[in-house]
């Protein structure tokens, strides 16, 4: 019993554990698996696999069943009058009159031989138009990474904002100590300590509202991905020196839009096969069986049993009347899918270059961003040393504090700005 308490607990725990931390490669995994549409996936492969295996079956022996019952205004008759035979002393054999009210009922089978590969054409078709929606559904799924990477990268944004936010809080912690050491010397006064008193609530209020904001995209990004994320939830930033290495080498474009467009010319391209295929000539065999009122014997009048078997061939020439426009149009749909093609691609190249830009900037600011903070935190420290000296006030102290702690939080924005960039390019280019 305790085993299987322990072994419970344990797995519990390892689902607990599971996403205590998360990569956004991970998230964008599991939003793949969450997402409806994988649902929408599985049906298209049943559809056509059912499709494929009815066309396949067209192979197979044909039957049919067909019962009529006519009644007609004339029937077959002997043109000769034989009864004048008769009165010359020739004896002749009695010929019934067939009925106007005639039946049959049949049963056929048949087999194709040969269709001028009509079924192969239909086969190829439904492969076709199957693969169509499977590259539709990928190119949707491929839109839910930009989705996640912005939940992603914006929850990144925002633990660095906190983060900050924290180091200026000690930061007041600290001054507001100070100025109060400062006030019982006589060199501050209250309306010192109440101005860094103002910059503690602010620090608070913005505290309050990231963390308000940052709840929001967690649990987006949790039903996204079906499963529970909170505040405790680390998510792991990723490597910035990898990744930029690595965006060096997102040249090719490998989107699922590309294959979309190829599944849909070759959808095209099955379709004029089946057209081509519709005006070819058929071969087949055949068996009929019956029982009618006549039966073959058309000068009879009763019920009779009867077969007939032998090979067909079918040719229809009404389809070359429209068969020509009919290749035209889809010819005009396939340099339409060709002309969106070209405008995708066209696109996408803006797209890589201005982000390949976005990075080379975010870049060339990094580079400065670090000796900006050390300025920033020099003239902080000498404003510190001026108002322990009576040369500064209390708010000049502040403004150079704030201003060190927007240097810091700039710095933090360029980095989560400059792993976006790269991952937009990789999300652009699908490498």
């Amino acid at each position: 019993m305790k085993t299987i308490i322990s072994f419970i607990l344990f797995l519990f725990g390892s689902t607990s554990l599971a996403f205590a931390q998360l990569t956004i490669d991970e998230c964008q995994q599991l939003a793949r698996e969450n997402y409806p549409l994988i649902k929408k996936h599985q049906l298209i492969e049943q559809s056509a696999a059912y499709n494929l295996s009815n066309a396949a079956k067209a192979w197979l022996p044909q039957f049919q069943i067909n019962v009529r019952a006519t009644y007609q205004s004339d029937v077959t008759t002997f043109p000769i009058d034989l009864s004048l035979l008769g009165a010359l002393g020739i004896p002749f054999p009695k010929i019934p009159t067939p009925a106007k009210d005639q039946y049959q009922a049949t049963i056929e089978a048949s087999q194709v031989l040969w269709d001028g590969g009509a079924i192969r054409a239909q086969q190829k078709l439904m492969k076709a138009g199957s693969e169509v929606e499977r590259k539709q559904w990928g190119v949707e799924m491929y839109a839910l990474e930009e989705r996640v990477n912005q939940l992603f990268f914006g929850i990144l944004l925002l633990n660095e904002q906190l983060k900050q936010n924290q180091l200026l809080t000690d930061e007041l912690e600290r001054n507001f100590t100070t100025v109060r050491k400062y006030m019982e010397n006589g060199v501050a006064t209250p309306s010192d300590l109440d101005v860094v008193r103002v910059e503690q609530l602010n620090a608070k209020q913005m505290r309050t509202q990231l963390q308000s904001v940052r709840k929001a995209f967690v649990e987006m990004l949790g039903i996204m991905t079906g499963n529970k994320l909170d505040e405790n939830t680390d998510f792991i930033k990723p490597d910035i020196e990898r990744s930029v290495m690595v965006a060096n080498f997102y040249p090719l474009i490998n989107r699922p839009e590309l294959q979309l467009f190829e599944a849909q010319n070759n959808l095209f391209d099955s379709q004029k096969s089946l057209i081509k295929s519709a005006s070819t000539p058929k071969l087949g065999l055949f068996l009929q069986g019956g029982l009618g009122r006549p039966g073959l014997n058309m000068l009879s009048n009763e019920f009779d049993l009867f077969y007939i078997g032998g090979i067909r061939l079918s040719w229809n020439f009404g389809t070359l009347y429209t068969q020509k426009n009919d290749l035209q149009k889809i010819e005009i749909n396939k340099n339409i899918v060709e002309t969106q093609k070209e405008l995708f691609l066209y696109n996408i190249g803006l797209a890589v270059r201005r982000e390949n830009q976005e990075i080379e900037r975010l870049r060339s600011l990094m580079r400065e961003d670090d000796e900006i903070i050390v300025l920033r935190e020099n003239i902080r420290k000498s404003t510190e040393a001026k108002v322990a000296n009576g040369a500064a006030t209390v708010t000049d102290l502040m403004r150079e504090l704030t201003h060190e702690n927007l240097a810091r939080q700039t710095k933090a924005a360029h980095e989560i700005d400059l792993l976006a960039a790269i991952y937009n390019l990789k999300n652009t280019t699908n490498n």
